[in-house]
């Protein structure tokens, strides 16, 4: 009898691509090299193709993805539009050299480029980042081939004009408001978009030192996808065997522990209660010295956050760190490789009662050790090396007294709009049949001037890899997701790990786990490559960190 199944279902067909995805990622890393446009490269491709990221927007189609462009090449250093060749390395001494480090905007991540064909990308924070370089030149590469075969039209049909006006743009030294207009006129008809959207989009990139930076971009992305088509030069990515044979070993993480633990050490610390808090480096910073140091009684708590958030304040900010110096406060900025700056404060030194946490003031002889934020499967390497015995050279030194662990973040949200808070009673992890259920210290009734969802939250392998069909089948299925982030169930596997399992901490440690919305995957418009959150994000920031904090100055003992 033969059996029937059932079509399956857009989720499924999302969940099956993302799968392929991440098998054929690792298995090109164990290869070595690969060329994302050939044959080797195909399968990837067809996933993305598949898949069709909400994030890439019209990567399906014609035309060229605009706003999901911007988003990939804030991650990406700049100039990768130029090379053909990307090589993806582990910390190999480049920073000894002359070589200066290129540091794309929205990415910690040092690059470098070796010569006029070859860029190198340093990856130091695991699997995560590997993914997330990948699917962004993935998705660069296809968008450079729909310029390629349009300009392979016009050149077959004898039209040359726009992208010969546009290389004698990006060839001139001078340019004019004149210029810039003709040569944004002729790349709107190489890729597929009006004069508005192009122009928009230049305004977006580039700055008034760089005015035609898109421009550029669009040409060398062209000129590349050109020789690839006219099979004159193929792009191709490789990864170093220093990097092959690191990844996974905890290198960086157990530098990264060892540091903290020894600085505790030298401070007299290390035998006090530790509370863990992955968050900014500067919300739990103000909230307990900036009062003091600034002394802005006449402005309310959130305006003096507002502005200590903005740029055109950052004298405001100094001046809240260097008061923090004989306060208690103790910065690590990170020499690991994790790209993980720490500060520890001693709350036995925070004169609380002139804080903004006066109101929850109790004796203290806590401490409080403030990680940045990790990336991906990042978080568990950190996590579990600071979470293990303190040990020397085989000696244990001491078992760290860790109290609690919070996690204040940011994360895209299912059902509601961008600044709403979500705080979770589990971790799924996308792919795998991993979930881990905890109970949460923060509730929503903590939080009463926010719109606060509570529900299970999605931990992704990657957040541009994300597909409304299978969001939806989270978010309306028995799993009822109510957001996705990329850290939590790393996080939450090193905690059970070490207190469940391994016993380097105490079994009843309390965690807490909240997140502020940057985006909302569902809605158009709303993504993470619709624009920046702006100011939205600060009042749920502080909130949470408030909260965060109030609970453990109220649990200390004096």
């Amino acid at each position: 009898m033969e059996l029937k199944g059932k079509p399956r279902t857009p989720a499924q067909l999302a969940t099956q691509a993302i799968e392929r995805i991440y098998i054929t990622m690792r298995h090109l890393f164990n290869r070595g090299y690969y060329k994302p446009m050939g044959l080797s490269g195909t399968t990837l491709r067809e996933g993305l193709m598949q898949l069709q990221p909400e994030i890439y927007g019209s990567i399906a189609e014609s035309k060229l993805e605009l706003d999901g462009m911007l988003y990939v090449l804030d991650r990406l250093p700049m100039g990768i539009e130029e090379c053909s060749i990307i090589n993806l390395t582990s910390d190999e001494g480049y920073d000894q050299t002359a070589f200066q480090p290129i540091v794309p905007e929205k990415r910690r991540r040092n690059c470098y480029r070796i010569d006029a064909e070859q860029m190198n990308i340093e990856i130091t924070r695991g699997r995560s980042d590997i993914y997330d370089v990948l699917t962004h030149l993935t998705f660069l590469f296809i968008e450079s081939h729909k310029i390629g075969k349009h300009v392979q039209e016009q050149l077959e049909q004898g039209l040359t004009r726009d992208w010969e006006q546009l290389r004698a743009f990006v060839e001139q030294d001078v340019t004019t408001d004149v210029t810039i207009d003709v040569a944004i006129a002729h790349t709107a008809n190489l890729v597929g978009r009006t004069f508005e959207e192009v122009k928009t989009t230049c305004l977006k990139f580039g700055d008034e030192q760089d005015s035609k930076r898109f421009l550029r971009i669009i040409y060398w992305l062209g000129k590349r996808a050109l020789d690839e088509i006219n099979e004159v030069n193929a792009r191709s990515i490789t990864f170093s065997a220093v990097l092959r044979e690191r990844l996974g070993h905890h290198i960086h993480g157990e530098i990264w522990a060892l540091t903290i633990k020894r600085k505790l050490r030298d401070i007299n610390l290390l035998n006090r209660p530790i509370h863990i808090i992955s968050a900014n480096m500067h919300s739990v910073m103000n909230l307990l010295f900036a009062k003091q140091a600034l002394g802005l009684t006449e402005l309310s708590d959130n305006e003096v956050f507002e502005k200590l958030s903005q740029d055109a304040h950052k004298k405001l900010r100094s001046q809240v760190k260097k008061y923090t110096q004989k306060k208690g406060l103790y910065f690590l900025p990170d020499s690991s490789g994790t790209n993980i700056d720490v500060q520890i404060i001693d709350l036995a030194q925070v004169d609380l009662e002139d804080s903004y946490l006066a109101q929850y003031q109790g004796a203290s002889k806590d401490v409080l050790i403030v990680m940045d934020y990790a990336f991906g499967e990042q978080a568990f390497e950190t996590l579990d090396e600071l979470l293990k015995q303190y040990r020397e050279q085989d000696e244990i030194i001491a078992k760290l007294d860790v109290q609690s662990v919070s996690i204040m973040g940011k994360a895209g949200i299912l059902c509601g709009d961008k600044g709403d808070i979500m705080i979770p009673n589990a971790h799924i992890f996308e792919g795998t049949a991993d979930n881990y259920p905890f109970e949460n210290e923060l509730k929503a009734s903590d939080f009463e001037q926010f719109h606060v969802v509570e529900g299970s939250m999605i931990t992704v392998l990657g957040t541009s890899l994300q597909n409304k069909e299978m969001l939806k089948y989270f978010k309306q299925s028995t799993w009822r997701v109510v957001g996705l982030e990329m850290e939590g169930a790393h996080y939450q596997k090193a905690i059970q790990a070490a207190s469940k399992i391994r016993k380097n901490i105490c079994e009843q440690v309390k965690v807490r786990y909240a997140y502020y919305a940057s985006d909302n995957p569902l809605e158009t418009g709303k993504t993470l490559a619709s624009g920046r959150l702006g100011l939205t994000g600060v009042k749920p920031t502080y909130a949470i960190t408030c909260e965060i904090l109030k609970q453990i100055i109220s649990s200390s003992n004096p």
